[in-house]
């Protein structure tokens, strides 16, 4: 059964417009709380937000919901997503919600869901709620209505908990960091983390107005925090997306790393340690330069499906902890149960330490192959898949490359776009190549 709401990472949508409407939002999280008391006489939930303006209506909306239906919540005010799955846990509550549309602009909102133990929650469980939309709404009584309250220390728990995953013998006094939190849900927290920590702190995108999230700042716009790492003279900068679970690296001399490039440097840094890594998940989209590069440290490297929930669900199919996307998702399964920006960073700045050397010099022996992504627009009802030509050059372009790269053709989940990507030790081939089956895909396009 296809799921109408609920897309790879929650629903989303612009404010104003179905479903992200705070009549829809009462809607929901009364069916939501049908689908807890099936299994918790008296669900707790907790409901975390980022900063943009239309959380505070959806908030509002989502929390009658669940007090109609007889859930109490628990209020958390801006913080993190990864703040929110650690509290779920910590506070044993049934269920954390996060009102937020990540590294969208501020025109958008949105909902996720996390499980008791902090994980995001499977299709099935998304599929029970969407039915339970179709239900008539069974209002409690009033003796049995829901209570609501706030959570005042929410941000200083969540600020110990990240702190408590660095080494306690490292410091980072002597270090002049920028960190940049896109006027998001981490504009309180980040900061505080590594000046905790001992480090000189520079801020950026860390004054949020309620419609600035993400505006030419954050992980979606890394210009500002390349150009700020440099002028401030700084030994790194980090940079993160509206709800804090991406993050994206820039050096002291402005050299910008992704998630990709980080997810080997994490791996380098425990089998260092001595630590054992059996296996490493990436994406379709993860380079293959890193494929090849954890091969040569004789770790196993699996790709799942393009989006963080089904790294997670990869990484538990194979009992491995380390996973994550090349646009900054990183999952580390010891140390938090979902992806979490800031304790990546935390993790990657100790590595950089033990290891006494640059995230660069840590990457010189995986240079990234150099990728050509091309979006081809094609009416919904064209199957490409059978299109001879096009899949005749598919064949012949994977030929030519053999293990000097890789062809990645793919759908885009909310538009009727079909990506192709194409992977060469040479930026020209991948150029060259794409271009070739582009061609074709185009020329189908134009002669139905």
């Amino acid at each position: 059964m296809k799921r109408l709401y609920f897309g790879t990472d929650g629903i989303r949508g612009t404010v104003g417009q179905f479903p992200i409407t705070p009549d829809f939002m009462l809607r929901l999280a009364h069916a939501v709380g049908q689908v807890l008391k099936r299994s918790d006489p008296r669900p707790q939930v907790l409901i975390g937000k980022d900063t943009r303006i239309s959380g505070y209506m959806l908030e509002s909306a989502l929390e009658a919901g669940f007090n109609s239906a007889g859930v109490d919540v628990v209020l958390l005010g801006p913080i993190p997503t990864p703040g929110v799955a650690y509290l779920t846990r910590a506070l044993r509550a049934t269920l954390g919600v996060v009102i937020s549309a990540s590294h969208n602009p501020f025109a958008d909102n949105g909902v996720k869901f996390f499980s008791a133990s902090g994980a995001k929650l499977d299709d099935a469980w998304e599929l029970a709620v969407e039915e339970a939309l179709n239900q008539e709404p069974q209002w409690v009584e009033s003796i049995n209505l829901g209570k609501a309250k706030r959570l005042d220390d929410a941000a200083g728990r969540y600020i110990e908990f990240c702190k408590s995953t660095f080494d306690n013998q490292l410091t980072l006094k002597g270090k002049k960091i920028v960190v940049d939190a896109a006027h998001g849900a981490a504009y309180l927290v980040a900061p505080k983390i590594f000046e905790e920590l001992g480090a000189e702190v520079i801020t950026l995108g860390c004054a949020p107005n309620g419609v600035n999230i993400n505006h030419d700042v954050g992980a979606t716009h890394p210009e500002a925090l390349v150009q700020a790492v440099i002028s401030h003279h700084a030994d790194f900068g980090i940079a993160l997306d509206g709800d804090a679970d991406r993050l994206q690296w820039v050096d002291e001399k402005g050299r910008l790393f992704n998630g990709d490039q980080l997810l080997y440097v994490l791996t380098l840094d425990r089998i260092t340690q001595g630590e054992k890594v059996p296996g490493v998940v990436g994406t379709l989209m993860t380079n293959k330069a890193i494929e090849e590069g954890l091969r040569q440290l004789n770790v196993s490297f699996s790709r799942s499906k393009v989006g963080d929930r089904y790294v997670l669900e990869e990484l538990i199919s194979h009992g491995w902890e380390l996973g994550g996307e090349g646009s900054g998702h990183l999952l580390m399964l010891d140390k938090h149960s979902t992806g979490d920006g800031l304790i990546s960073a935390l993790q990657v700045l100790q590595a950089c330490l033990r290891m006494n050397s640059t995230l660069d010099q840590l990457l010189q022996a995986v240079p990234l192959f150099p990728q050509c992504l091309l979006n081809i627009s094609i009416p919904s009802h064209l199957d490409w898949r059978t299109h001879s030509e096009f899949q005749s050059r598919i064949k012949s372009v994977e030929k030519e490359l053999g293990a000097n790269g890789r062809v990645l053709i793919r759908e885009s989940g909310t538009e009727p776009l079909l990506r192709i990507m194409v992977e060469a030790k040479e930026e020209e081939l991948s150029v060259n190549y794409a271009s070739y089956l582009a061609e074709s895909l185009s020329q189908f396009r134009n002669n139905v």
